[in-house]
């Protein structure tokens, strides 16, 4: 989600009101808007039953990985995108910016060094939420690609009227988001020194 997300958004926001912004623009509302029961669904008809590109389900190794990330990654990659692209526009409009290419730093040290650096705080800060909904989004898509994971146990459990099983499911899912929670704010604090930590 990261790794597509911030390099996404630094490159809209440094190219802004391009082609190329509008089409980063365009892939994270689509992301954004299509729900990933859909978009599992319909990666599964195009890689795996019309191009026979990628397995369809099951969990046999790298390659089945793929597509279960896709759906279920894209949508949040495509917010971090837009959230990334505002922040960077923010950031850019800086005066220590303007300075900084005053005194004659290159594009790719500003960007890196002095852009990055300053609007990583809000994509941090939202983390912590995203990481829940991957956890509670991964409930569909395991179903969807037969992946022997804890979301495919919680919904026979719920088909079933298992409730001690439901209770234990949600109690490790919430130690887990808990957990994802403190680490982000763990990190906020490891970056911004004015945060503390109490």
């Amino acid at each position: 989600v990261l790794g597509l997300g911030i390099p996404a958004g630094m490159i809209s926001a440094y190219w802004e009101n391009s082609l190329l912004d509008r089409s980063v623009l365009l892939l994270a509302a689509m992301g954004i808007s299509v729900p990933s029961f859909v978009l599992g669904a319909i990666s599964v008809w195009i890689f795996s039953h019309h191009w026979h590109l990628l397995p369809p389900a099951l969990w046999e190794g790298p390659r089945y990985m793929i597509l279960p990330a896709f759906a279920l990654g894209a949508g949040f990659a495509g917010y971090v995108a837009r959230l990334t692209r505002t922040t960077v526009l923010d950031v850019l409009a800086s005066d220590y910016i303007r300075t900084a290419r005053a005194k004659g730093l290159t594009e790719p040290v500003i960007m890196f060094k002095h852009v990055l650096k300053n609007s990583i705080y809000p994509i941090v800060s939202v983390m912590g939420p995203l990481t829940a909904g991957l956890v509670t989004g991964s409930f569909v898509i395991e179903y969807i690609f037969s992946i022997p994971g804890m979301g495919r146990f919680f919904i026979t459990a719920v088909t079933n009227r298992d409730y001690p099983l439901i209770m234990g499911v949600t109690l490790v899912y919430a130690v887990l988001i808990v957990m994802a929670n403190t680490v982000v704010d763990m990190v906020y604090g490891w970056l911004d020194p004015r945060v503390t930590l109490k």
